[in-house]
């Protein structure tokens, strides 16, 4: 009897154990209908659940992560299209956060979006999902943005940590090429999965991941001890992502660093002196166009 009770007990804490150490990702999901009338909201509901433990409930990395250790995630899906069966044209807004060392602040590392979200759904479906072969749209396009958010942040605390997850997002996309879908051929768009794998992937676009890492680690983590030291290393990586920016004009992964952290870098340098905040102006207007309005923030004096 003390056998059984003791192989019971031990078959307990394998099971508590695993678990806590079965979840990578704490993945907040929204489905959206806005343009849909008198959409099915329970056949939404089931699904916004399904695809919350599809991201919650699988493991994506290597390492056993604890509670506290999850990557936070937001993955916002607006349905723009339902047949009202199973065929759904959406978009997703996709985000994740890193915390930032002895702080309660979380600095956005990823903030896409992506146009061609569509997919199957039947009410109750289980979302099946497999690294070797392309099972449905749905849980290829969760797992390869599960495996883009770990590597990012695994890029942000050890220099190219994540090279394996955006090498197994590779292989998702691979698996896809054959799919219906849009979204995962080189030709379909220039911003699209594709070429956000490739530039992941490819070792020319190495600076800009070393960039993410230095931001984070000699950047924000020392902040909270040495606020002047930390934004001088931040402000440090401006010429080098210039230099990238003129080798590689317009690249996805340069765009995507800046949608990041735009407002963060304003907040950051703007505490710096005015001939430093001036030259940040010049280069960030230089390789972030886009948000140019936002940095004339740096040109006022305090």
């Amino acid at each position: 009897r003390f056998i059984i009770m003791k192989y019971l007990l031990l078959l307990t804490l394998l099971i508590i154990s695993k678990s806590i150490y079965s979840q990578d990702l704490n993945a907040r999901v929204q489905i959206l209908a806005p343009q849909i009338p008198n959409s099915n909201k329970r056949t939404l509901d089931v699904l916004e659940t399904s695809i919350k433990d599809f991201l919650n409930g699988r493991r994506w990395t290597s390492d056993a992560l604890q509670a506290q250790e999850r990557i936070d995630c937001n993955f916002v899906i607006t349905i723009t299209d339902w047949d009202g069966s199973s065929n759904f044209k959406a978009e997703a807004q996709i985000q994740s956060n890193r915390p930032i060392y002895n702080t309660s602040y979380s600095s956005t590392i990823l903030n896409i979006s992506d146009k061609d979200f569509g997919f199957n759904y039947s009410e109750g479906q289980t979302l099946d999902f497999s690294d070797q072969s392309y099972i449905s749209n749905l849980s290829s396009l969760l797992a390869f943005y599960a495996y883009i958010i770990t590597g990012m942040d695994y890029d942000t605390f050890s220099k190219f940590g994540g090279t394996a997850y955006f090498q197994k997002a590779q292989t998702v996309l691979n698996n896809a090429q054959n799919a219906p879908n849009t979204g995962w051929k080189a030709f379909e768009n220039l911003r699209n999965r594709f070429w956000l794998v490739e530039n992941l992937t490819n070792k020319s676009y190495n600076p800009i991941r070393e960039s993410m890492y230095n931001y984070h680690r000699d950047g924000l983590d020392v902040m909270a001890e040495n606020s002047s030291k930390g934004r001088k290393a931040i402000f440090s990586l401006l010429p080098q992502l210039q230099k990238i920016d003129k080798q590689k004009q317009g690249s996805l992964l340069n765009q995507l660093f800046f949608t990041a952290k735009s407002d963060e870098l304003i907040n950051i340098l703007n505490s710096a002196d005015q001939q430093e905040r001036m030259k940040a102006f010049n280069i960030l207007s230089d390789i972030d166009p886009a948000n140019s309005l936002k940095y004339e923030a740096l040109k006022k004096s305090r």
